[in-house]
């Protein structure tokens, strides 16, 4: 298992986009953007843990059924396994760093449950 990111890879996403900003090899740190009243699916993980940091905008997280309303400054951890997503409820955008640990980090490991862009 390895770490399949590289420093400035980027993708643009049906709710925003992301960018890679380092990398070692078991972590992955990015930048994410959310456009207003977007969200991410609901998905897990079975190879890395996450940490989310907002930067800039409110940012609505689901986390095992769980909501949390977090804003600049504040914190979220993404254990194992864990069912979440994120979504932007505000009207300007939503920024944040996510640093990703674990010793399989790819976007194949992402298994989604629910999706407002018909990726399940």
């Amino acid at each position: 298992m390895a770490n399949r990111f590289s420093v400035g890879e980027r993708d643009v996403r049906p709710w925003g986009e992301w960018e890679v900003l380092d990398v070692t090899e078991h972590s992955c740190i990015k930048r994410i953007r959310v456009r207003p009243g977007q969200r991410l699916s609901l998905q897990r993980h079975r190879h890395r843990r996450e940490f989310w940091l907002v930067v800039r905008g409110r940012a609505r997280v689901e986390r095992d059924g769980e909501t949390i309303e977090l804003g600049p400054g504040e914190h979220v951890v993404i254990p194992l396994g864990c069912w979440h997503r994120v979504a932007n409820p505000g009207d300007g955008p939503l920024e944040f760093v996510e640093v990703q640990t674990g010793a399989h980090l790819d976007e194949d490991d992402i298994e989604r449950r629910e999706d407002d862009y018909g990726r399940v």
